[in-house]
C-alpha cells in the first residue's frame, strides 16, 4: 500500500523519529563526502502552482544526491492549466514516475492528487499545510536542543499553514505550543481541536509576550502569505506589534532560539537583529529542509 505524505499527521512518532534520524544520518553523511545513492533509477514529478525557492532546491538536489532525479513542471505549462481533470493527469503521472511533489493553492488539489495517483504523493505547500517545513523545524529543534519532548514553543505572528502543521505536531513531539495572533488570524480552528483531541497541548492568546513567555524556541513566518497580497495594508497595520524583536526575546527564556521558514521581511515579523543575532537558527532550518526531505523521500520510496 502507497504512503502519501500530505500532513504531518501521515505519520506516526516512531515514523518521525525514524525520518529525523535517518536525516541527521544522511546530513553527516553529506558533510563527510560519503554518497548515498539509495534512490538510484527513481524520478520525483515536482509540481509547481506556487514560487519556490527552498521546496524547488531542496527537492531537487535531494533527489541528486540520492542517486535519483528531479522532474520540474511548472504547472502553466502541463495541461491541467488548461483543464485536464486532476484524477486524468495523476494516474498518468503515476505510470511515469516514482512519487509526486505538489506545491499547490489549495490543500484539496494535493488530497485529489492523491486519492487517485497509484505512487507517494508529498505536500510540498497548500493553503492549509506544510509538513515538510515542519520535518526541518523539527530536527533543527532536535539538533540545538538534544530532546524537543518539554520544549515550550510559541508562535508569534499568521496563524497559516505553517502554523497549522506545528500545531498538529504537538501530537508527535510532545512539545507544547502556544500561538499569539490578532484577532481574525487565528489558526484553523479544526486543527486545534485535532491536535488537542489527540493529546497535544495548544494555547492561543493574543499578546505576543505571554506567548514568548518562558520559551525555548520562537517561531514565526511572513505576515502576507501568497494569496494575500491584496490584504497587505491591512495586515501591516494588524499585525505592527507582532515583530520577533530584541525586546521580544527579552521575555522569552534566556537560551531561546528562533526559527523562520523563509522568505523573511526583515523589519516586519522579523527584525534584522534578530535574523543575524546568535540566537537565530533560520540558517540551519534552511538546509535541514535539503536532510529532512531527503530522509523523508527514502522512507517514501527505498524498498
Amino acid at each position: 500500500m502507497k504512503k502519501d505524505f500530505i500532513s504531518i499527521l501521515d505519520i506516526s512518532r516512531t515514523e518521525l523519529d525514524g525520518i529525523i534520524a535517518e536525516a541527521e544520518k544522511l546530513k553527516r553523511q553529506k558533510k563527510a563526502g560519503v554518497p548515498h545513492a539509495l534512490l538510484a533509477g527513481k524520478t520525483l514529478a515536482m509540481i509547481f502552482e506556487k514560487a519556490s525557492t527552498r521546496t524547488h532546491i531542496s527537492f531537487e538536489v535531494g533527489m541528486n544526491e540520492l542517486g535519483g532525479h528531479a522532474l520540474f513542471l511548472n504547472a502553466r505549462d502541463m495541461q491541467i492549466w488548461r483543464g485536464e481533470e486532476i484524477r486524468d493527469t495523476a494516474r498518468a503521472a503515476s505510470r511515469y514516475v516514482s512519487a509526486i511533489m505538489i506545491r499547490a493553492y489549495k490543500h484539496s488539489t494535493i488530497e485529489e492528487f492523491a486519492k487517485y495517483a497509484t505512487i507517494p504523493v508529498i505536500n510540498g505547500l497548500s493553503d492549509l499545510e506544510h509538513p515538510c517545513q515542519l520535518l526541518a523545524d523539527i530536527m533543527t529543534m532536535k539538533e540545538h536542543f538534544g530532546s524537543i519532548h518539554d520544549l515550550k514553543v510559541a508562535w508569534v505572528g499568521d496563524g497559516n499553514n505553517v502554523c497549522n502543521s506545528l500545531i498538529l505536531s504537538t501530537v508527535l513531539t510532545g512539545y507544547d505550543v502556544t500561538v499569539a495572533t490578532p484577532e481574525g488570524y487565528e489558526p484553523e480552528d479544526a486543527f486545534v481541536k485535532k491536535a488537542r483531541s489527540l493529546g497535544g497541548n495548544v494555547k492561543l492568546v493574543r499578546k505576543p509576550e505571554d506567548a514568548v513567555k518562558d520559551a525555548d524556541v520562537i517561531v514565526t513566518d511572513t505576515w502576507i502569505s501568497m494569496g494575500d497580497d491584496e490584504e497587505k495594508d491591512v495586515r501591516l497595520k494588524v499585525f505592527k506589534q507582532y515583530t520577533v524583536d530584541a525586546a521580544l526575546l527579552r521575555h522569552a527564556s534566556p537560551g531561546a532560539r528562533v526559527l523562520h521558514c523563509l522568505p523573511a521581511h526583515r523589519g516586519q515579523e522579523i527584525a534584522d537583529e534578530v535574523m543575524e543575532g546568535g540566537q537565530s537558527l533560520v540558517w540551519d532550518e534552511a538546509e535541514n529542509r535539503l536532510h529532512a526531505q531527503k530522509a523523508l523521500l527514502v522512507r517514501l520510496l527505498k524498498k
